[in-house]
This record gives C-alpha cells, structure tokens and sequence, in this order.
C-alpha cells in the first residue's frame, strides 16, 4: 500500500499540478460570473452531471457510458446558448485584464512626447463636490470613470460631449430638466466622452429591490468591464460606488473621496 502511494506520488509532474491549479481558477471564475444569477442552477447541474460521467466512465458502464457521452457532445453547443451572456461577461473580463496591459508599460518608457500629464489626471475634487451638490437636491446621477477599457461601444449609444470635467458641467447634465439627463456620463482620464449613454443592467437574482434601475446599470457595467460607477440616488440622495459587480451604499462625501483616489491617484 505504501509502495503503491511512493508511486502515485512520483508519477504526478509538476506539470499536473499546474493543470489542476488552472482548471481550479478557472471554474472559480466562471462560478463568480453566474454567481447570483439564474444561470448558477445550471453551472451547478453541468458540474454534477459531468462529475457523473467521469464516475460511469470509471466504473466501466458503456451502456450509460454512451448514452451520457452523447450529451456531453452536444453539450458545447448548448452551453453556448444558455450561457451567451456569461461567456460574453467572461471574454471582456480576459480582455480587459491587466495582465494583458503590460505593454502600456514599454509606451510609458519609450514615450518621448515631453507635455505634462497632470491635466489628465481625473478631477476627483470636482465630481466629489458635483455629487454633494446633487444629494443635497436629490438629483438623480450615474456617473462611469473608465480604466482600460475605455467603453467606446457604449459612449456610442449616447450623444458625444468631449468636455473638461467640472463640477458645472455635471450638474447641467444631470439637471432634472436636461435633455441629457437620463442615461449615464462616461468620463475617461478627465473628459467626460459622452452623456445620455444606455449601459446593461445587472441580472442577480438577489438584487435589493429598493434599488433603481441606475444602481441595476452601474452593477451591470461593473461586472463586465473594469470601470467604476458613482450613482447619486433620486430618492433619498445617497451615494453609491460600484466596482467588480460590487455595490458600496450609503457612501459619505470623505469615503467616495478616499475609493476615487485610491482608483485614480
């Protein structure tokens, strides 16, 4: 017995140990995509019914054997189809992962363009104070910093403004009587893109239903993409800050000062 273990033990590469740490990461990332979501049942079922495979396979049943076999066959296809939203949510987390950014790396030491880039570092102190002005007057806001990814798709669907950020300049936007109000404001480095702009809305299942559909949109772009949302409720003024599908509530004026720099500075 203990020969036999010695064995096993020697057989297994380092390779293999790899492979389990890869497949371990990746089911943990496709779990946290579906995670409060209806398609959670089904990852669940897929997991079981391979797991079931693998046990018949074992044991040497062809009869049931082939009949599961089949099914694992087509089931590429289906997965396809029940989870094309998940699998489109898992490819832009891969392709607005960091660790496909390095290259920014080389530019930023090969760039010989001498001007100052403090004028595009994010205006925090403007869209803290924007946000104060608007909680104190309950005016509704959904506001989206990007990162990496710069959601060009998505300042598409809205009307271009290509305008400095400033505390102006938000507050008209999100005035309750603006033509542009309704919709988010995309801001990159520190222009604000565009305005009136229609972002996905979360599909958790648990999602607190006092929320609107602006906390629903800043969840549902967070979880897609790298930005972070800052959303002044209509209701009760409060603020709120959304970053990896994650929603921070009840924010003071100093926390979403302190979350912003610690993104931004």
């Amino acid at each position: 017995m203990i020969n036999l273990f010695i064995s096993l033990f020697i057989d297994i590469r380092w390779i293999d140990i790899v492979d389990v740490i890869l497949v371990a990461a990746l089911i943990y990332q496709l779990y946290y995509l579906v995670k409060g979501t209806a398609a959670i049942n089904i990852f669940v079922g897929i997991i079981l019914f391979y797991l079931l495979w693998l046990v018949v396979k074992a044991l040497d049943m062809p009869l049931f054997g082939s009949i599961l076999s089949k099914f694992i066959d087509v089931g590429f296809i289906a997965l396809l189809i029940v989870f094309q939203q998940e699998l489109r949510r898992f490819l832009l987390f891969i392709g607005t992962s960091d660790i496909f950014r390095k290259g920014k790396l080389s530019k930023n030491l090969f760039d010989f363009n001498w001007r100052s880039k403090k004028a595009d570092l994010l205006n925090i102190d403007a869209i803290v104070k924007s946000c104060k002005n608007m909680k104190e007057s309950k005016t509704g806001a959904l506001i989206i910093l990007t990162k990496n990814n710069e959601l060009k798709f998505y300042a598409n669907t809205g009307d271009s403004i290509d305008a400095k950020v400033s505390v102006r300049m938000l507050e008209s936007i999100f005035y309750k009587n603006s033509p542009l109000h309704d919709g988010a404001v995309i801001i990159s480095e520190n222009t604000i893109i565009a305005a009136r702009c229609v972002l996905p809305v979360t599909e958790q299942t648990d999602f607190p239903a006092h929320l609107g559909m602006r906390h629903r949109a800043a969840v549902g772009i967070t979880e897609s993409t790298d930005a972070i949302a800052i959303v002044v409720s209509e209701q009760t003024g409060e603020i709120s800050l959304s970053k990896e599908g994650e929603l921070k509530h009840s924010l003071t004026l100093e926390r979403l000062k302190e979350l912003l720099e610690k993104e931004f500075s």
